[in-house]
């Protein structure tokens, strides 16, 4: 396949230099999707309630500070930027501008919770996931620093391509939260069975000592000489109005896209415990495809950022053409899994109790899962060019872009339960129809080659 597309497996912007970023990214990126799924997976013993409360309120405490971790997230590309041109020195400057802003975010977030805990309230949630779901969301948000604060040391290591780090912090979190869930949520080792409100005090804890493996990597000896991190613990106001300026679009990208699939789910699970249950597990196993392709998203940006850094646009080319073979061979095997044996995927969420719901459950989330396999390669194609895009410095058109479709897909949503009075399974194939349509756009904003004046343009100004 890499012959195909004339690429070479090694050398500038090729598979290998991909991967030694990308890969450490994937699997840490995996760590995550294994927390949330074990999460789910554990609390789904409980009951059908616990496993979707736990899907929205989750969501929900991310939303919420979207904005933050996009705006935050686009210190990647300034970092990658600079350490190809050469001016180490500043990236720590960079990132330090991430912190402040990840510091100043959280009393906004605690001044949410109430506001998050309304809208809870609007949608015709059934009573006992609501109150599991207001409980989970609650905790959640008491501890929505320390993501921030973890996605801002980890995009300095991702950066400048040290992403092992990133993968070890992550890794230690899994173990952790994994850990800490089973013991709290179930009551083990002599604690007391907190259920939901385990998950929420194992995630915490976890991310805490997240934050704690990278924070004694960016301080240790090695790194304050090479990159100055501690003479660059300053407020540094061209940066920060830099990263402002573009990281806005990628932060109001994320809260909006996160703003639209939470309100797309709700709307789903608006329509009674059995299609709460079906598309949450459907959406657990769509986690388990998606999540790591942000791997090779962020691997794109960080290669398109460095060569955009060194004014080589044909090899910031290359980079993303592999990310794109690297991407679509991943989710081929994925597609073929979803669409020959979704039944004992489905009967892994199958919970202790069954009671008089399952039989119905079943069945429609088995449907939902098999459909999965038919957008896989139109998430490959948006993840790739998305990154590609943001690393070149094309940040506001693939903000509109990605924003307009999650609006869509919502849109999808509300108008096949509410206006044309369809079922679950009709609104499921019109939702994953339009997006296989929409995504192609970005395939046409990259080819336009718009991206490579921004390029020459970032690196004049930089």
């Amino acid at each position: 396949m890499m012959k195909r597309f004339g690429l070479k497996f090694d050398g500038e912007g090729g598979a290998l230099d991909l991967l030694r970023i990308a890969a450490p990214l994937i699997v840490s990126y995996a760590c995550d999707t294994i927390m949330l799924f074990t999460d789910r997976l554990f609390l789904s013993r409980l009951g059908g309630a616990h496993m979707s409360a736990a899907m929205t309120g989750g969501l929900s405490a991310f939303m919420f500070t979207t904005f933050f971790v996009g705006l935050i997230g686009y210190t990647t590309a300034m970092v990658a930027q600079r350490l190809g041109a050469g001016k180490k020195e500043l990236c720590g400057v960079i990132t330090t501008q991430g912190g402040i802003v990840a510091l100043a975010a959280f009393p906004l977030l605690l001044l949410l919770i109430p506001v998050g805990k309304k809208l809870f309230t609007t949608f015709g949630i059934d009573d006992e996931q609501l109150a599991l779901q207001s409980r989970y969301f609650g905790l959640l948000m008491l501890g929505s620093a320390l993501p921030l604060l973890r996605s801002t040391l980890a995009n300095f290591f991702s950066g400048i391509g040290r992403t092992r780090l990133v993968m070890l912090a992550a890794l230690v979190s899994m173990l952790v939260n994994v850990g800490l869930n089973y013991v709290l949520i179930f009551g083990k080792l002599g604690m007391p069975k907190l259920g939901i409100s385990g998950a929420a005090y194992g995630t915490i804890i976890a991310s805490a000592i997240g934050v704690l493996v990278l924070a004694l990597s960016y301080f240790n000896r090695t790194n304050r000489e090479e990159f100055h991190v501690v003479k660059g613990l300053r407020l540094h106001r061209r940066f920060m109005g830099e990263l402002w300026r573009l990281g806005t679009p990628s932060g109001i990208e994320l809260f909006l896209n996160l703003l639209a699939f939470t309100l797309m789910i709700t709307i789903f699970h608006g329509q009674g415990i059995v299609v709460a249950s079906a598309i949450t597990i459907t959406f657990n196993w769509d986690m388990v495809a998606f999540i790591p392709l942000l791997g090779i998203n962020v691997g794109v940006t960080t290669l398109v950022g460095r060569y955009v850094g060194k004014q080589d646009l044909s090899i910031a080319h290359r980079s993303m053409k592999s990310g794109l073979v690297l991407a679509c061979t991943y989710v081929l095997g994925l597609m073929v899994l979803f669409a020959l044996v979704p039944e004992p995927l489905v009967v892994l969420f199958r919970p202790a109790e069954t009671g008089d719901y399952w039989s119905q459950i079943q069945p429609l989330a088995v449907q939902m899962v098999r459909l999965i396999s038919i957008y896989l390669l139109a998430d490959a194609l948006t993840i790739v060019f998305s990154g590609a895009l943001r690393g070149a410095g094309d940040t506001f058109w693939t903000m509109i872009l990605s924003v307009g479709i999650h609006w869509v897909l919502t849109g999808a949503a509300y108008v096949g339960f509410h206006i044309m009075d369809l079922g679950p399974l009709s609104t499921w194939i019109a939702v994953i129809v339009l997006f296989c349509l929409m995504a192609s756009v970005y395939t046409v904003r990259y080819y336009k080659g718009n991206w490579r004046e921004k390029a020459l343009l970032l690196v004049r100004e930089s």
